[in-house]
């Protein structure tokens, strides 16, 4: 089992007394062992011994919410409403994706997140085994799933439900663990109640969370209202949903006895404050979500609304648009929305030892540049991941023990021929 020591970095480790500290960083195998000012036993051989003078070490970041092969729409269809962004734009487009498109446009949005710092990304799309073995190479972590969308004739639904079962059941723990899945129908207003049941119902045989969008425009509760006679929190719950572990993406239009709901059933919530503000959907109550114990995250969503992968940009912008809106300066502090973007992002998708620099948690870790004029002076580390930091800033990355990234380098993924591929099945769909 390699052990490898990181003396004199910066960490940071969100505890209450000490948000971060200068010291030491062990990992043994897959796991942080010794995190501390002081250094571990002088008489400790080590394979690798890492100084970590001008760098600072932060947990992976975790998105909770994307489409990751949507990097071939980024930039196709902008400044739109959502349902016309979807049903004139994307929808179009994504009929003509074949799983070689699927694959490459995955591969780049795994390249552009894990040099960018995120190390576990929760994907929902078409032709996801082609994801599930990018992320497998790739060497990063992915909760992955078969998005099913239930606007078809009944043979194709039933076609539908058994690849998204199938995927499912057989990537469940692989990569040696990186890779778990969930049960996905896509959003309530693009599946009929009965076949979200018949979901929900896979998702109990397998025992798997369900994820899906919810209320992510005020368009779109109304619909629901007007066609099943219920906002979708209510519809969601009378259907079942909720009788699984879930995972919503949006919640931008809550009421205060929707949110009590929501917690009644520890349904978590990933907030992709990027999209949601491109896309004019609206700003989650986020501050409110927070203080009645409903767990938040956050999420980028898909190229395409967003339209970069950058997660210091969702935890800053976190941070500031609900000081904005609310007239409160600590509405969301900088420390909540780097929980937000770590922690709680991997309790949101129930990975219990993700997401914290302590030992006996996964050695999912980055590394930031610090040497530069944007962290200077030495003050609030957390202040300045949060509203200075940017993915660019990245420089090493640890997934499970293994670096995927070192000295802006990708070690497990061939950037030219990605980037090479990539062009060749965007000119062939735009063509």
């Amino acid at each position: 089992m390699k052990k490898t020591l990181i003396k004199n970095g910066i960490f940071i480790t969100l505890n209450e007394s000490k948000s971060w500290l200068k010291g030491f960083m062990v990992i043994e195998g897959s796991r942080i062992t010794y995190i501390g000012e002081q250094a571990p036993e002088p008489n400790e051989q080590y394979d690798e011994i890492i100084d970590g003078s001008h760098k600072l070490y932060m947990p992976g970041l975790v998105n909770t919410h994307g489409h990751a092969a949507m990097t071939l729409l980024r930039g196709y269809g902008d400044d739109l409403a959502l349902q016309i962004w979807l049903e004139e734009k994307m929808w179009p487009m994504e009929a003509k994706f074949s799983s070689n498109d699927v694959k490459w446009g995955s591969y780049l949005a795994i390249l552009e997140m894990i040099k960018g710092g995120t190390t576990t990304i929760v994907d929902m799309y078409d032709h996801m085994n082609e994801v599930a073995m990018a992320i497998e190479s790739s060497g990063m972590r992915g909760v992955l799933t078969r998005g099913v969308i239930g606007l078809c004739p009944p043979e194709i639904q039933d076609a539908k439900l058994k690849d998204a079962t199938e995927f499912a059941r057989n990537w469940h723990g692989q990569a040696n663990g990186r890779i778990t899945t969930m049960m996905s129908p896509h959003a309530p207003y693009t599946c009929p109640p009965d076949y979200i049941e018949k979901i929900v119902q896979v998702a109990h045989d397998l025992n798997l969370p369900i994820h899906t969008h919810m209320s992510e425009t005020s368009r779109e509760v109304q619909a629901n209202v007007d066609q099943y006679g219920l906002r979708p929190v209510a519809h969601l719950e009378k259907i079942g949903v909720f009788s699984r572990p879930t995972l919503v993406a949006h919640g931008v239009h809550l009421t205060d006895e929707e949110i009590q709901v929501l917690k009644q059933y520890d349904v978590r919530i990933s907030h992709n404050p990027g999209s949601n503000l491109k896309l004019a959907s609206g700003v989650a109550r986020v501050p409110e979500l927070l203080r009645a114990g409903v767990k938040v995250s956050l999420g980028t969503d898909g190229a395409a609304s967003n339209n970069n992968l950058d997660m210091f940009e969702e935890m800053r912008l976190a941070a500031l648009i609900h000081k904005g809106v609310s007239g409160d300066p600590v509405a969301v502090p900088a420390a909540e929305a780097l929980l937000m973007g770590t922690k709680m992002g991997a309790e949101s998708i129930w990975l219990e030892d993700v997401g914290l620099l302590a030992a006996g948690m996964k050695a999912d870790f980055i590394a930031l540049d610090i040497d530069q004029p944007h962290f200077l002076p030495k003050t609030d580390f957390v202040s300045h991941v949060v509203y200075s930091a940017s993915a660019k800033d990245v420089v090493d990355v640890c997934v499970d023990g293994n670096w995927i990234v070192r000295n802006n380098e990708c070690l497990t993924l061939d950037e030219e021929q990605i980037k090479r591929e990539f062009e060749l099945s965007f000119h062939r769909l735009i063509g």
